[in-house]
């Protein structure tokens, strides 16, 4: 079948202009997620993330297939309605592929379709999820699978024995090669866990991101680069990399391979660039570092020929996509900081489609032309938000009290007056190794502009620890957690009220992760400059913390470098709940009664300490099954409800700041 462009949009209901952005908004937004340029360079397959609707059954949101043609202009719906696909590609022979767990499939499975449309036809029919996958050619296809239960252990649960055996039960993740004709996959690895891979071009090799175990604290730090022989099983480890590993690509020639990875195992931040010979291995500290001596981080790199290499790098509130001859002392920019913000792209021949967004527009499909170096927005799958009144956005510098230039995210209210003082509500990024950029930072879990059309100031610090600014920035959080980082957040705040904008009465924070541990640290150890505080997954004991995150070794590498028996007091000192008798700030504590990264007592931790012994309100919500973040679309409604509402409370005079909003939310979800 043949759509024209657009038709999926259209059908949308007419809404009122000029009205500002609320919480249930959100739930109307359309984001594109993959993209995956055809072989030829004429079409592009992406999917969309679709927010599930609140009439079907809570749950995640769904996710469709659309093929672009570069001709035509063309939008082809393959797939939509209330299903999910992910990983989408294309076949040697011209057919977009896809992972996606239909009725009868035993979890994800890779499917085929007709880039006109048409039937999907299931390609691979393993008796587990498939993972990542590579076609080979139009009969063999390499992906990841996780061994199959251990039969003694599926003997005991049948029997109704279901104790678990606490991080000694994890199944490794292998590498196969399926024939397509005859549905047969042979096992490659075993013994070790492949978490990524890619092909050579001759189809014979893989290069590997292996470790021994498959378990998370593995997955960060424990990665090593190994050459894979995909008829034989042999491996040779090529490269001993010291640190966090990230993707890994081949030359079009197959003599090298080039792969992001940490600058040394005490950097937080995948965000340098390296390029190795195949079969030589070489030593890590050997390697030229593309980053060095860089103001960014390099996140993603594709090959553009044998000698070139084309990467995204953010560079503070930015994002850049240039181009690096392997020895060239220097790099050129193509798609210059301040256009679009995106992390990673599809390349064939001399087109790049990408996913970006900037602070008008969720992210849409783009298109980059090499040889005419013209970006092109494709797609519009949001065109009720034109009618939408949003608040001014605009790269923050200010000063940190010892000197060091701070850039930031702000967003003005919507109709702001000059000359007027608003409250601020600062938010804080997670990580800390990440960054607020400049584009859509409006989420269910970032507030962004349903804040700015509540009259608030919303503020994003890219605070000391973070990535985009180099190696020697983030280092500065390494074994002083709150310290400079957090005097950075503080120094933003101060310059928001020195020059006039912010009521120093009137300052909240909130954010998830490393954001609800500073909101828990401000509602604590700075409680007299909080007048409100939003904890999500936040840490509030950094002692029982390390001892039960599901990531004690990258804790330890890379955050701490030291262990809490070596200095127990400083570790201690760094945990809000020390500081939380006398807090004076109300707060809002939420967390998903699942999550391994921060624990949920955590959580109830900050919860107790300050029920028992603070001076002002304080509530703890349970998303019941959630992990590190929420999935289901009525837990992230609450959040983002429940937040705005707590702001607005303590902010704006909702109520009495003795009392808290009411517990129950009555939910306008047919809105």
């Amino acid at each position: 079948m043949s759509i024209l462009i657009l038709l999926s949009m259209i059908v949308l209901p007419a809404l009122p202009a000029d009205r500002v952005m609320t919480p249930y908004d959100i739930f109307n937004l359309k984001d594109v997620s993959e993209v995956a340029v055809s072989p030829d360079g004429k079409l592009i397959a992406y999917t969309v993330n679709v927010p599930r609707p609140f009439s079907d059954n809570p749950g995640t949101d769904y996710r469709e297939l659309y093929v672009y043609n570069i001709d035509s202009g063309e939008i082809i719906p393959l797939l939509t309605g209330k299903s999910r696909m992910f990983s989408p590609g294309w076949t040697p022979g011209g057919m977009v592929s896809f992972r996606y767990s239909g009725p009868g499939t035993a979890g994800m499975q890779i499917f085929a379709i007709h880039p006109d449309g048409g039937e999907p036809v299931q390609i691979t029919r393993f008796e587990r999820p498939v993972g990542s996958y590579e076609f080979i050619d139009e009969s063999r296809i390499a992906f990841t699978a996780q061994s199959a239960t251990d039969p003694e252990r599926a003997r005991l649960l049948e029997m109704g024995f279901d104790a678990e055996i606490y991080e000694e039960e994890y199944l490794d993740i292998n590498l196969y090669i399926y024939d397509t004709g005859t549905h047969e996959a042979r096992q490659v690895t075993s013994n070790v866990t492949v978490f990524n891979f890619a092909v050579s071009p001759d189809g014979r090799y893989a290069a590997a991101a292996i470790a021994d175990k498959n378990l998370v604290d593995y997955s960060f730090m424990f990665k090593d680069i190994y050459i894979v022989d995909l008829e034989t099983g042999g491996k040779t480890k090529l490269l001993e990399v010291p640190g966090k590993l990230g993707g890994i690509v081949w030359s079009p020639d197959g003599r090298r391979i080039a792969f992001t990875a940490a600058s040394d195992v005490h950097d937080s931040v995948i965000g340098s660039l390296f390029v190795a010979g195949v079969p030589e291995s070489r030593r890590f500290e050997d390697l030229r570092n593309y980053a060095e001596g860089m103001r960014a981080s390099i996140i993603n790199a594709r090959w553009k020929d044998n000698n070139t290499l084309l990467y995204v790098s953010e560079e503070g509130v930015d994002m850049v996509l240039s181009e690096q001859v392997v020895d060239a002392p220097g790099s050129r920019v193509l798609i210059e900081g301040g256009r679009l913000v995106f992390r990673s792209f599809s390349l064939s021949g001399n087109i790049i489609a990408l996913s970006g967004n900037t602070p008008q527009h969720p992210n849409e499909l783009h298109l980059y032309d090499l040889d005419n170096r013209r970006l092109e927005r494709l797609t519009h799958h949001n065109p009720w938000l034109a009618g939408i009144k949003k608040g001014r956005q605009e790269m923050m510098v200010y000063h940190a009290r010892d000197g060091l230039d701070i850039e930031a995210v702000l967003i003005y209210p919507v109709g702001y007056e000059p000359g007027e003082s608003y409250p601020v509500i600062t938010y804080i990024h997670g990580g800390p190794e990440a960054a607020n950029q400049n584009g859509w930072v409006t989420r269910y879990s970032i507030w962004g502009q349903v804040a700015a059309a509540r009259g608030y100031f919303f503020f994003m610090p890219n605070y000391r620890a973070g990535s985009g600014r180099g190696v020697d920035f983030t280092m500065e959080g390494f074994g002083d957690l709150v310290g400079k980082e957090y005097d950075d957040v503080l120094d933003g705040i101060d310059h928001l009220i020195d020059i006039g904008y912010v009521d120093k009465e009137r300052v909240g924070i909130g954010g998830g992760s490393y954001g609800g541990y500073f909101s828990a640290w401000s509602a604590t150890r700075h409680t007299e400059r909080f007048a409100a505080s939003v904890v999500f997954v936040g840490i509030s004991n950094q002692i029982s913390k390390r001892n039960t995150t599901d990531i004690p070794w990258e804790d330890y590498l890379v955050h701490w470098g030291f262990w809490t028996h070596e200095d127990p007091e400083k570790v201690w000192g760094a945990s809000p709940i020390k500081y939380a008798p006398g807090s004076v700030t109300p707060t809002l504590i939420l967390h998903g009664t699942e999550d391994p990264r921060v624990p949920p007592s955590q959580g109830l931790e900050l919860y107790r300490k300050l029920k028992l012994h603070g001076k002002a309100p304080v509530r703890l919500i349970w998303y019941p099954g959630e992990g590190h973040g929420n999935a289901k679309n009525t837990n992230r409604l609450d959040y983002i409800v429940r937040t705005m509402e707590w702001f607005d409370w303590y902010l704006k005079d909702k109520g009495p700041r003795d009392e808290m909003p009411h517990k129950y939310i009555d939910f306008d979800i047919n809105r």
